[in-house]
């Protein structure tokens, strides 16, 4: 559960003694980190079951706060165990935009707007022949 070599394990050892509340949301989130770990989809979903009624019985307002999130949106959050895939690449095309729309300080027109979206992340190479003379 917990990855960590023999001398930085003792320090978190003996603080999980002394502060039992605090230890018991480090378990919990170590225990959710788990779930990339598992190959077979049907039973990360199932583990997340899990640790999602672990975290509600744990009476720690952010993790019950989480577990009804995941609760809200199950369906979209277990398709990632079937395909892996994110919209992480979403989010960073769209930084990117965000980006350029901030350091332009607004655009005349929109066509001005989505022509420097194309040019700054569709990566288009501009080789022009080179005259001779």
């Amino acid at each position: 559960m917990i990855r960590l070599s023999g001398n930085k394990q003792e320090p978190v050892d003996c603080l999980t003694m002394m502060y039992p509340i605090p230890s018991e949301a480090y378990r919990l989130k170590e225990m959710f980190r788990d779930v990339y770990d598992i190959e077979d989809s049907e039973q990360a979903k199932g583990y997340l079951s899990f640790w999602r009624n672990m975290a509600i019985e744990s009476n720690t307002q952010p993790f019950i706060k989480f577990a009804n999130m995941l609760k809200a949106y199950w369906s979209g959050v277990v398709k990632y165990f079937d395909s892996k895939l994110t919209n992480g690449i979403l989010e960073g095309i769209n930084a990117k935009i965000q980006l350029l729309k901030r350091r332009a300080r607004g655009f005349r027109n929109i066509k001005n707007f989505i022509n420097m979206i194309y040019f700054c992340c569709a990566k288009l190479k501009f080789d022009c022949p080179r005259l001779t003379t």
